[in-house]
């Protein structure tokens, strides 16, 4: 169950987060009041801002007692020790935040994370009562060689833990995070009945009510499209996040009738 300032009361809520990446100072606590504002009419989803570290509580104390969870964008395994410049998981609770982002690409790719670091670090999102958001995505080496469902498979078995609990997964094609491309339709709900398909077959019941984010360039022009494939449960945001605007224009695709 998602814990902080949103409470999950049925399976397959739907669920944006927003990315902020290494952007943000305390200037941009406005962004934060105007999706603060916007959210009041968006009863129909969670909504999640995982900004930097320097801005998490801050941000919480002004979103406390709104629709607007805070999250991290990532954590170390341990709950504490010597790892200068890391921040735990019981660091962000302790700063009021919801959930965080673990297995990012960009982590994967540039600080070398594999599957079992994210999987520990899964674990102690889970062991401080944040939500983790863990992402899996392949390369466009990978997609053009076909190997797309394998990378996806290698993910979800090292990543996740054992039980499934707690979690929320984010398939970002990594080919299309901020390259302005983004897969058909049909490519992603190929992919997510797939990433469905694993959890349940893995995970029974509690596989079969994670929620499923896409990320991947996702716009407010193109997020009708893509938020309403069947198995996508929300998005993860990255550069349009940024704007309050844009941010909340996505997640109005789940706007009440």
């Amino acid at each position: 169950m998602f814990r902080g300032c949103i409470e999950i009361k049925m399976a397959r809520r739907p669920l944006v987060a927003a990315n902020w990446k290494m952007n943000g100072l305390k200037a941009s606590i406005a962004e934060l009041e105007k999706i603060i504002a916007g959210a009041r009419v968006l009863a129909a989803v969670d909504l999640v801002v995982c900004p930097p570290a320097t801005l998490i509580a801050s941000f919480a104390a002004k979103a406390q007692a709104t629709p607007v969870a805070i999250g991290g964008q990532d954590c170390h395994a341990e709950a504490a020790g010597a790892y200068t410049g890391d921040i735990s998981a019981e660091m962000l609770r302790d700063a009021a935040a919801a959930a965080v982002i673990v297995g990012h690409s960009e982590r994967r790719r540039y600080h070398c994370e594999t599957d079992a670091v994210v999987r520990a670090k899964a674990l102690a999102a889970r062991r401080a009562g944040l939500l983790a958001i863990i992402c899996i995505g392949e390369t466009r080496a990978e997609r053009d060689a076909g190997r797309t469902r394998d990378v996806l498979r290698t993910q979800l078995d090292g990543s996740l833990p054992d039980d499934g609990e707690s979690v929320a997964i984010a398939y970002e094609p990594v080919w299309a995070i901020g390259t302005g491309l983004t897969p058909t339709r049909d490519d992603v709900g190929e992919t997510h009945a797939f990433i469905r398909g694993q959890l349940s077959s893995r995970f029974a019941e509690t596989g079969r009510n994670a929620r499923i984010l896409y990320g991947g360039s996702v716009k407010p022009g193109n997020a009708g499209d893509l938020l309403t494939v069947q198995d996508v449960d929300g998005a993860l945001v990255g550069g349009a996040s940024l704007n309050a605007d844009e941010f909340l224009a996505i997640a109005g695709v789940y706007r009440n009738p």
